[in-house]
């Protein structure tokens, strides 16, 4: 029992960092008046992601090893666009690099035991298919984030999110998992009030500048 109590506090040690970086961002936002990406969001993100994929293999979880392997390295890319992740050593930046694939390369076999044996396939699909939404979206930020050549956090963004929760909240209820269940269900409150802050900040109108008659 003890074993367990020592997993879930990994994987919930873990989501408060995922927490951390909502919280962070959702401060920020309202403090700006508009949804920022601030650097901290996304360093929380790449310390949370490394123990979820601890976590992950040790819960022989598909869904959370597919899925961080893959925002891992987006999280990675956005520290590049903030500048911060040439600033770090090359040996640890090398390290941090591997985690991801040495990871999937032990767990291979634990991940074709969990397809084998996952009893309703259709409740598997859907956590996959959230866990795989919660990375893409990543790659629909990504792609916002080059195209604008910094770092930002999209409408779109925000929208994939809330799905995405919604659909890992019933896999964890599936999974019997406490720490999915949790994070999911407090990032989903996160997602729709950054989605609320788009529509307000979108609502706002230009102030109409009184023009100055010139001088005849």
């Amino acid at each position: 029992m003890t074993h367990h109590y020592l997993i879930y506090a990994l994987g919930f040690l873990a989501q408060g960092f995922f927490g951390a970086r909502s919280v962070v961002q959702w401060y920020l936002s309202e403090r700006e008046g508009k949804v920022v990406s601030p650097t901290l969001f996304w360093v929380f993100s790449l310390i949370g992601s490394s123990l979820f994929l601890f976590y992950g293999f040790i819960r022989q979880d598909a869904v959370i090893l597919i899925g961080q392997s893959i925002s891992f390295y987006i999280y990675i890319r956005n520290l590049q666009l903030k500048k911060v992740w040439t600033q770090i050593h090359w040996a640890f930046r090398l390290t941090v690099l591997f985690i991801p694939p040495i990871i999937l390369f032990f767990a291979f076999d634990r991940l074709t035991t969990f397809v084998d044996s996952s009893g309703l396939l259709f409740i598997t699909l859907i956590g996959i298919s959230g866990q795989l939404l919660l990375n893409g979206r990543y790659l629909y930020q990504w792609y916002f984030s080059e195209k604008a050549n910094e770092s930002i956090l999209p409408l779109g963004f925000w929208v994939i999110s809330a799905a995405a929760s919604i659909m890992v909240v019933i896999y964890s209820v599936y999974r019997k998992d406490p720490v999915l269940l949790v994070a999911q269900g407090l990032g989903l409150a996160v997602y729709i009030r950054n989605i609320i802050i788009h529509g307000y900040t979108k609502g706002k109108v230009a102030p109409i500048k009184p023009t100055i008659p010139a001088n005849k």
